[in-house]
């Protein structure tokens, strides 16, 4: 039976870029004023936040145009049994940064291709999933958070395998009617992990790693990190110090799923990750690899959420700054970015042509560090350069 949805997928996705594209074009061209003299305090925040307790470590890396402006590492990747230091290319458990690097991008990619609809229910490409009041939900609700659903799966009982989690996720009942109620969801993304893998015909982490990490040359970015990664992978928890070390990952679904899902699981490096960054600046390619199109990455970073609801999201990305508090520097109107639970960030101001990115391992030793004050005060330092900024050349 033909899919009604797909011969409209592209025009729809041509004609919003299209009206985000003007809004940002109109917008002034503005440079932060980043430096070495201006991001030097930033080693003191680190410092001061492992001396706190809240981080063993970590890698700051800040890009501006083409080149890298700050990139260091600090701490100590591990503890005991002795004392391991955090280096620049550590391997990093991104947690939901999964969301936004892999599942986001793998999905507007099948939305250029005409292969997914954005406003399609979610139920054309995975009819079982139709069930339980899902019906009505789109893909579009599902990248927003505006479906409904509930933040994940029950871990109250014993249950393994991705199909498992598949079956799990079918039998689910949304907690309120779609596009009512902003709910930060991991389902959101376990759901579009898999339509990801029914459309394209691959599982996610392969699909990701063809069409998305090999052409941007993102070599240490992958689900299931290989062996000969372990020396560098940060551990999340004490008990992924030996034996497996950092191979496992430490979202207890997507561990329970195999390591491969929509919303977590994906390792990489403050390298690598820059160079994702760069390549949404430049409008989806990076040197003479495109992963998306110009229009994909507007229409991905504008608010594509309801217009009543609480939270402002575009599609898999934040645009709220959810780390300033009231009174607070935070980032600029127009940036975009993500968080991840063990104490990952990524940051996009597309205004001043910069990207932050911050990693940790806030959960190692014994999942009591916090990752957020230190996301925070990095952003305010920057975003309080704002105050030198100045229009670019043209």
């Amino acid at each position: 039976m033909p899919n009604p949805y797909v011969g409209v997928a592209v025009s729809r996705l041509m004609i919003a870029a299209g009206l985000a594209l003007v809004s940002i074009e109109a917008a002034p061209d503005m440079r932060l004023a980043l430096s070495a003299d201006t991001l030097m305090p930033i080693a003191n925040i680190v410092q001061r936040e492992i001396s706190n307790g809240h981080i063993p470590g970590a890698v700051v890396l800040i890009g501006q145009e083409h080149e890298i402006v700050y990139r260091h590492a600090f701490g100590s990747r591990v503890s005991t049994p002795q004392t391991v230091p955090m280096t620049v290319d550590t391997v990093f458990d991104l947690a939901s940064l999964t969301k936004v690097v892999a599942t986001t991008t793998a999905v507007m990619q099948l939305v250029e291709r005409g292969r997914l609809d954005l406003d399609a229910p979610a139920s054309i490409y995975w009819p079982e999933f139709a069930v339980a009041g899902k019906e009505a939900i789109t893909i579009r609700d599902l990248l927003t958070h505006y479906s409904g659903l509930k933040p994940d799966l029950s871990m109250r009982r014993r249950w393994s395998g991705y199909r498992t989690a598949m079956n799990l996720l079918i039998a689910e009942r949304p907690l309120y009617p779609t596009r009512t109620q902003y709910v930060y969801s991991d389902e959101n993304f376990e759901v579009l992990g898999e339509i990801v893998r029914r459309v394209s015909g691959m599982p996610l982490d392969r699909y990701c790693e063809d069409n998305i990490f090999k052409p941007l040359r993102m070599m240490d970015t992958r689900f299931r990190p290989s062996h000969d990664q372990a020396g560098r992978i940060a551990p999340t928890s004490l008990s992924r110090v030996n034996g497996r070390g950092g191979l496992v990952v430490n979202d207890p679904t997507a561990r329970r799923m195999g390591g491969v899902a929509g919303h977590a699981g994906l390792f990489s490096t403050a390298d690598d990750l820059a160079v994702f960054a760069r390549m949404l600046l430049d409008g989806g390619t990076f040197r003479k690899a495109q992963v998306l199109r110009r229009e994909s990455v507007a229409l991905m970073t504008q608010p594509e959420s309801p217009p009543a609801g609480s939270r402002v999201r575009g599609l898999g990305w934040d645009l709220a700054a959810p780390l300033a508090a009231s009174g607070e520097a935070g980032p600029s109107t127009g940036s975009y970015g993500h968080t991840g639970f063990t104490g990952t960030m990524i940051w996009v101001d597309p205004a001043s042509h910069s990207y932050v990115i911050v990693l940790s391992n806030r959960t190692y030793p014994d999942g009591r560090g916090d990752a957020q004050p230190l996301r925070k005060a990095i952003l305010a330092h920057i975003s309080a350069s704002g105050s030198a900024r100045q229009p670019t050349t043209p």
